[in-house]
């Protein structure tokens, strides 16, 4: 959606919940919001410890009178999963759309977590103008633990999400364009979440487990600023200061909670078990669509007479000349076609040596004391497995090569007594240029 409309339909209200602390005794943290296209304004926040070992019926109706006391009883909330039992992941697929998005997105998602298929849930969505999907990946067992405890406090759920899809989404709820580098971290008792984007990596979320002070968060933002290629070092930021509201992740689940159809659709809640809010949140948003179209219709009945006979007059003149275009429309195409066809041939008898010199060029870069293990070698893209004694340096050396673009690790590299083992995927650059099929 345009960032002019988007700002004008963010209306509704919402209630966000983040589950947050270590296993066995977590807290839940809850935030209500209103949204209007001047903004968001915080009903109202507070928190339950250790609400697992709590009877649910009593946090449950703890919730309902807050959701009663602000007169939003109605809305389904969006809950933000710990970060430690969801992983985060992105794909680079330009230019596959459509149906063929979900197939591929489906053929690599077993590379992306250490879990059985059957035990896992996944959700993913394309970020908008861009070429990447961000995937979401947890334990069903995890969804269903949660879902149930909801469920018996009588809680109604919209959505499961994780922290990096509603961070995003709170970023550009009002069409703003959030600055083509940001960092920004939030701290909770058992470590530091960073939150990044930049041009070449539109999503970054990691945990660290660290004290949210000193040197280690240094090394922290460090860590994820090599990994967003940042030209220079950006300023760290709290969360709750970027997103103006504190605590920020129930905050920016809210939001979801309360424009959904604005924020990313990313939601590993079975369908089945998923809420929604009353059908009356919109009717503010039905009664202005409905004067938008009352105005729209008044717009275009005001051309008169005049009008009509010049559109009238130059239709005729466009079936004069329309046989003429007509054929010089179908030489164009058949030009088009004929050299489509030569670029194609070119394209192939070029592929051998192209692929000779990814060899050649892949030798050069991961020289000793890396070797390889593994290379997987097709016309977009360049997949090696191996060991070296540091390859977090690989990325950077294989990005310096003008054969080469937009280097990933599949895998967090793994130490090994000997070095660190790593799987590096990266993408051709002959390939992004169109001079490979």
């Amino acid at each position: 959606m345009p960032a002019g409309l988007r700002k004008w339909a963010a209306i509704g209200s919402g209630a966000g919940l983040e589950i947050v602390g270590p296993r066995g005794s977590e807290r839940l943290r809850v935030s209500a919001v209103r949204v209007r296209p001047q903004g968001a304004r915080v009903l109202g926040a507070y928190t339950v410890e250790d609400f697992q070992h709590q009877p649910a019926g009593t946090w449950g109706g703890d919730y309902a009178a807050f959701l009663g006391k602000l007169g939003i009883r109605h809305v389904a909330a969006t809950v933000v999963l710990p970060r430690h039992e969801v992983i985060v992941r992105q794909l680079s697929l330009p230019g596959v759309f459509g149906k063929d998005l979900a197939g591929a997105v489906q053929f690599q998602l077993d590379g992306l977590h250490p879990y059985n298929e059957e035990d896992v849930v996944s959700s993913w969505t394309r970020l908008e103008q861009s070429s990447t999907v961000l995937v979401a990946i947890v334990r069903g067992d995890v969804v269903q633990r949660y879902a149930t405890l909801f469920a018996e406090a009588g809680i109604k759920i919209a959505g499961f999400t994780c922290s990096a899809a509603v961070i995003y989404s709170a970023l550009r709820l009002f069409g703003h364009v959030p600055p083509g580098e940001v960092l920004a971290y939030e701290a909770g008792e058992s470590g530091v979440e960073i939150y990044g984007e930049s041009p070449s990596k539109p999503v970054f979320s990691a945990a660290f487990n660290i004290n949210q002070e000193g040197a280690e968060l240094e090394r922290a933002a460090a860590q994820a600023s090599a990994e967003l290629r940042f030209e220079a070092a950006s300023a760290l930021r709290p969360l709750h200061e970027m997103l103006g509201a504190d605590p920020a992740l129930p905050y920016a689940a809210a939001l979801s909670s309360a424009c959904p159809r604005l924020c990313l659709p990313l939601n590993l809640l079975p369908a089945e078990q998923r809420q929604t809010s009353s059908p009356m949140v919109w009717v503010p948003s039905t009664v202005l669509a409905a004067l938008v179209l009352l105005a729209a219709g008044a717009t275009a009945a005001l051309p008169g007479f005049e009008n009509r006979r010049y559109l009238s007059e130059i239709n005729a003149e466009i079936a004069k000349v329309q046989p003429a275009a007509a054929r010089a429309a179908a030489i164009d195409r058949d030009i088009d076609l004929t050299r489509k066809r030569t670029l194609l041939l070119d394209a192939f008898r070029a592929r051998s040596k192209a692929d000779m010199d990814v060899l050649a060029e892949m030798t050069r870069l991961l020289g000793p004391p890396a070797w390889l293990t593994s290379l997987d070698l097709n016309g977009q893209q360049v997949a090696v497995a191996g060991e070296t004694d540091q390859a977090a340096i690989l990325l950077k050396a294989i990005d310096a090569s003008s054969q080469f673009e937009s280097s990933e690790f599949v895998s967090p590299p793994v130490r090994t007594a000997t070095g660190e083992t790593f799987r590096i995927r990266t993408t051709r650059e002959a390939s992004r240029q169109g001079k490979l099929p």
